[in-house]
């Protein structure tokens, strides 16, 4: 590691502990030359992950994306930041267990739904409307119908 004040690359560990929640590790570090400390951060390197859409395109996984949809299907709804926060965790924890560098946009708005609905019903219409692009009243009422007999 170059030291940010003197430019010397020999420098020694002098305290290193995890931060954010085990995700970064955190080091104290001390230059050798010119004895000046400074913290640096190291963080494991993901691989990007792509999400296949409808039209075959591809694009890289964005999760403010994947949130501003979910806080989109919420407005106004009971639903904290911090559960459509937690969706977003679960969401892409699932996908990067499941897909190594490829996701179907299908698979990622299934499973938000599937949380939406165990949430709030008017929210996982809301997101299933423009999801499942419905184009006239009859496709509401036949989502509508199989929250009913879910319940």
């Amino acid at each position: 590691m170059r030291c940010p004040f003197c430019k010397e690359e020999n420098d020694k560990v002098v305290d290193s502990r995890a931060a954010n929640d085990g995700v970064v590790v955190r080091r104290r570090r001390e230059c050798e030359a010119c004895s000046k400390r400074y913290t640096t951060y190291e963080r494991v390197e993901e691989i990007p992950l792509y999400i296949i859409k409808k039209d075959r395109r591809r694009e890289v996984f964005d999760r403010s994306k994947v949130l501003a949809g979910i806080r989109k299907a919420c407005e106004k709804r009971p639903v904290s930041s911090e559960l459509q926060e937690g969706i977003v965790d679960y969401v892409e924890r699932s996908i990067r267990e499941k897909y190594d560098k490829e996701v179907p946009t299908a698979f990622v708005g299934e499973m938000i739904m599937e949380r939406l609905a165990s949430i709030d019903q008017v929210a996982y219409v809301r997101f299933a409307s423009v999801y499942r692009e419905f184009q006239d009243i009859g496709h509401f009422m036949k989502e509508l119908k199989s929250l009913i007999v879910k319940k």
